[in-house]
């Protein structure tokens, strides 16, 4: 009778099982349980001597092994989304620090010495050229109109009575009855009298330019500031500012640009026309891009020795907002001596080698993207990003047209790991 050691196939079966990789885990217990099973009805076999159970339970242990230990595939390389390395349309920007400056700032203050009666405007309110800001009392100045306009009719009543006494004389130096020292003296007594005139009629006119000036009106149109002087208080042309206009629209943009870079941006745009090719964009302080335009219209003569930047300027417009009020006053987006980041940008697009801006990566030795190859093998690439936009990054370096770069499900792609390629959604779109 041929005797079978169950014992000795289990243990050599288990031997191999653990020598399976961790992928065969569940597979590698279920096999265990059977091996126990099989020791088991060795153990009964074996007190009753039957050789067929034996072989029957060897047949079972044969068929059923294969199974426990069978392998599972391999993982299938994970799906990624590529773009194809292309040149793309990029408008050029460079970003400096800039402040809103108005085009014309007035400071009110009192042209003579009286006392406050009237402040008609609304404090932040915006006022025009010719409106009355603050009303000073007249009567002092009236006065002395009235005073002066008596003294012009008086010299105006002498010099009359002297014309009329000068004719008087040269009329009997004709009829030899008058001398001639007698016409001399009356023609030095009418040229006083002439002068004196003049002289009251100037009188006049200073009155009345300092009565006019009880009425403090605003030199431009703009927005007023709060008012420093309330009425009740004297004021006077040494008392201080009295409130501050500013005009609204359009407004300055003043920045620094640093002579290298200016140098460069001259070259730059030399053969489109100069800094009349640039176009000014400004991003406010919530980082929103301003929805208006400016141009550049003027650019120093002279380099800021502490700083050693050139300075520009720009024009934008500030229109008025709409639905938007304070107080009753209608607001406008920009306001003076505002911070604002500018961006220098060109009129006209380049064709630069871009990818979209989630291919490009970073770590501490710099920025990089995965490109597939030809064998669908990720290979990490070393890059150096040039003018790039909020959606797509320029590449001066490290990419070629027509080459292959992931986009999406890139947190599934390793270095020199396959993966399977597929058009990015963005692309197919």
């Amino acid at each position: 009778m041929i005797r079978f050691s169950l014992a000795a196939i289990g243990d050599s079966a288990q031997s191999e099982i653990h020598s399976d990789s961790i992928e065969t885990k569940p597979i590698v217990k279920q096999a265990e349980a059977i091996l126990r099973r099989a020791l088991l009805l060795q153990t009964i076999s074996a007190r009753y001597a039957y050789a067929p159970l034996q072989m029957a339970l060897c047949a079972a242990f044969a068929l059923t092994t294969p199974c426990a230990m069978a392998q599972t595939a391999p993982a299938a390389p994970p799906a990624v989304g590529v773009v194809q390395v292309e040149r793309r349309p990029i408008i050029e920007s460079d970003t400096f620090n800039g402040r809103i400056e108005p085009v014309l700032s007035v400071n009110i203050v009192a042209r003579i010495t009286a006392f406050v009666e009237q402040k008609p405007f609304v404090d932040g309110s915006e006022v025009k050229s010719g409106d009355v800001l603050y009303a000073l009392e007249k009567p002092p100045f009236q006065a002395a109109v009235d005073l002066q306009q008596a003294a012009v009719a008086q010299a105006e009543a002498q010099l009359e009575n002297d014309n009329t006494e000068l004719w008087r004389k040269q009329q009997l130096l004709q009829k030899s009855a008058g001398t001639q020292e007698a016409v001399d003296n009356a023609q030095a007594t009418q040229r006083v009298a002439a002068a004196q005139l003049k002289s009251a009629q100037a009188q006049l006119e200073t009155a009345q330019i300092n009565l006019d000036y009880t009425e403090i009106r605003s030199p431009i149109d703009g927005r007023i500031s709060a008012s420093l002087v309330s009425p009740g208080n004297a004021v006077s042309p040494t008392s201080g500012t009295m409130a501050t206009i500013v005009s609204q629209d359009p407004m300055y943009v003043v920045f620094q640009v640093p002579t290298r870079r200016a140098i460069e941006l001259r070259e730059q745009y030399a053969d489109k026309g100069g800094f009349d090719a640039v176009k000014v964009r400004i991003r406010l302080s919530d980082g929103r891009v301003y929805s208006e335009t400016g141009r550049l219209d003027f650019v120093n003569n002279a380099i800021a020795q502490d700083t050693d930047t050139l300075p520009f300027r720009a024009v934008i417009a500030n229109p008025i907002l709409k639905l938007q009020t304070a107080g009753g006053v209608r607001l406008r987006e920009l306001v003076a001596e505002e911070f604002v980041t500018v961006l220098l940008e060109s009129v006209d697009p380049r064709q630069v080698i871009a990818v979209p801006r989630p291919a490009i990566l970073s770590d501490q030795q710099g920025t990089y993207v995965y490109v597939v190859d030809d064998n669908n093998i990720a290979r990490q690439r070393r890059v150096r990003l040039g003018q790039s936009t909020p959606e797509m990054a320029g590449i001066v370096d490290g990419l070629k047209e027509g080459e292959r770069v992931v986009v999406e499900g890139i947190q599934r792609a390793r270095p020199n790991s396959a993966v399977a390629p597929a058009a990015a959604t963005a692309s197919r779109s």
